[in-house]
C-alpha cells in the first residue's frame, strides 16, 4: 500500500506557514527567488551599506542555496548584529507541506500550499520525486492548474488559477532537498528510497502542473538560480523544460536558459493533434518542428526529447510510427513513449503492451531511440498526466474508479 503522511496538524509546519503568510503581507521579504542583483538591492533597503551589500549577498547566496539554511542565526561568517538585522527584515520560510505520499515503487508526491499573493487566496501544487538507483528526478510545477486542456491530461481538467513565482518554483526543489537530506550535513526528514551517491536530486524536469512557457520569466529566473554553480549547482544538461508547443518561447528557452528541451507531441497530424493538444490550432506541427530544428544548441549530444503518450486505437498504429519518423527527419531527437496513465473520468485507454513494443521497435529501427517510459507512482496519482491540486480532491467514487483502472492495466507487464 502507498504511504500517506498527513502533515496538516504538525505545529512546526503551522509556524512555518504563518511566517510565509506574514512574508506575503509585506512584513518580511522572502530572499528565495531573488537574483543576485535583487538580493543586493533589498539588503541596501534594509540599511546595509551599498559597498557591503554585494559581498553580503554572495554570502547569503551560499547559505541559502548551497547549504540550505533557513535560520539566519546559523550563518557563522556573518556578524551577529547583521544576522539580527536579517532576521528582522527577511525570511527563508518554506511553504506549507500538507501531505507526502510514497508510492509502492518509491515515487513520492508532495502537496504544497503557498500563501496568498496580493488579494488572492492560498494555492496548492503537486511536486513528484522519482528515485532510481543512480539518479533522482524531481518533476516541478510552473502553474496552479493549466490553460491547455489536453484531453489525456488530468491537470488540464483544472482551470488555471495563477502562475507560480520564481520563489514558489524554487521552493519545490529546496523542500525536496530538505526532505531527502540533500543539503550538506543535513539528514533526510522523510521515509522512502533515495538513490546512492552524493546528490539525491540529480535532475529536474519542468513537467509538473502547467505550461512553463506561459510563465517564462519566472521559470527562467528559477532555472538560472537552480543551475548557478555557487548555489544549487545543477547542470543545465540535467534540467529539462517540457512544452506543449508554445513556439515563440522555444528559441528563448535555448538562448536565455540553455536547458534541455522536451516537446509534448502525441500526434503525427494536425487533425488529431488539434483534438488532443488544442494549442496545435495556434502553433501547428510544421511551426513547432521548425522551431525545434532551430533550437539553440541542438545537436546529437543535446537531443530534443519528443514525448508521445500511447493511446489505444488513437495514435498507436504502425502508420503513426512511420509518420513520426518522417516528421522528425533531420532533428537530433529521441522519442519517449509514455503508456497512458489513467485517471478518473478519462476517455482513453492505454495501448496494448505488444503494440507499444512494436511501435518502439519500428522507431528504433529507423534511427531514433524510443524508450518506453516505465509508469511510476500510478497508485498515488503521481504519474505523467495525473497531477492535479488537492484543492480539487477526488471523491470516493473517483478513487474507486481509479482502483478499477489500476486493475485493468496491471497486465501490461510493467
Amino acid at each position: 500500500m502507498p504511504l500517506s503522511i498527513d502533515l496538516t496538524n504538525d505545529q512546526t509546519r503551522a509556524d512555518i506557514a504563518a511566517k510565509s503568510v506574514a512574508s506575503s503581507k509585506g512584513d518580511k521579504v522572502c530572499l528565495i527567488g531573488l537574483d543576485r542583483a535583487e538580493l543586493a538591492d533589498v539588503l541596501v533597503e534594509a540599511g546595509i551599506p551599498p559597498k557591503q551589500a554585494r559581498m553580503r549577498a554572495s554570502q547569503l547566496w551560499q547559505w541559502i542555496y548551497w547549504y540550505g539554511h533557513q535560520d539566519f542565526s546559523a550563518m557563522s561568517n556573518i556578524a551577529k548584529p547583521l544576522r539580527s538585522l536579517l532576521a528582522e527584515n527577511f525570511t527563508l520560510a518554506r511553504p506549507e507541506l500538507v501531505e507526502e505520499q510514497i508510492s509502492e515503487d518509491g515515487t513520492r508526491k508532495w502537496l504544497f500550499r503557498f500563501p496568498p499573493r496580493g488579494a488572492g487566496k492560498p494555492v496548492e501544487v503537486e511536486t513528484v520525486y522519482i528515485p532510481e538507483s543512480d539518479r533522482g528526478t524531481l518533476c516541478i510545477s510552473s502553474q496552479v492548474g493549466c490553460t491547455l486542456t489536453c484531453t489525456f491530461c488530468h491537470t488540464g481538467t483544472q482551470k488555471l488559477v495563477r502562475n507560480l513565482t520564481a520563489e514558489e518554483i524554487l521552493m519545490q526543489l529546496i523542500v525536496a532537498r530538505d526532505r531527502l537530506g540533500d543539503f550538506p550535513n543535513k539528514d533526510a526528514e522523510g521515509q522512502g528510497f533515495v538513490p546512492d551517491g552524493d546528490r539525491k536530486v540529480t535532475n529536474i524536469v519542468m513537467m509538473g502542473m502547467g505550461e512553463p512557457l506561459y510563465n517564462f520569466e519566472h521559470v527562467k529566473k528559477a532555472l538560472l538560480i537552480a543551475s548557478d554553480n555557487e548555489g544549487l549547482s545543477l547542470s543545465k544538461r540535467r534540467i529539462t523544460l517540457s512544452t506543449s508547443g508554445v513556439v515563440p518561447g522555444i528559441e528563448r528557452t535555448g538562448s536565455e536558459i540553455g536547458c534541455m528541451l522536451a516537446i509534448s507531441l502525441h500526434a503525427t497530424n494536425d487533425e488529431l493533434r488539434d483534438e488532443i493538444v488544442p494549442i496545435n490550432k495556434k502553433y501547428n506541427i510544421e511551426k513547432l518542428l521548425d522551431a525545434c530544428r532551430n533550437y539553440p544548441g541542438v545537436s546529437n549530444a543535446r537531443r530534443i526529447t519528443f514525448e508521445y503518450v500511447m493511446l489505444k486505437g488513437v495514435n498507436d498504429s504502425l502508420n503513426d510510427a512511420k509518420e513520426l519518423v518522417r516528421l522528425l527527419k533531420g532533428i537530433p531527437a529521441k522519442i519517449n513513449l509514455i503508456p497512458f496513465n489513467p485517471w478518473p473520468g478519462s476517455n482513453y485507454q492505454c495501448s496494448d503492451w505488444d503494440q507499444i513494443e512494436k511501435f518502439s521497435d519500428f522507431v528504433n529501427a529507423n534511427g531514433y531511440a524510443s524508450p518506453i517510459r516505465t509508469p511510476r507512482g500510478r497508485d498515488i496519482l503521481a504519474a505523467c498526466g495525473q497531477l492535479k491540486s488537492e484543492s480539487e480532491r477526488l471523491r470516493i467514487k473517483e478513487r474507486e474508479a481509479l482502483n478499477a483502472m489500476h486493475a485493468m492495466v496491471s497486465g501490461h507487464g510493467e
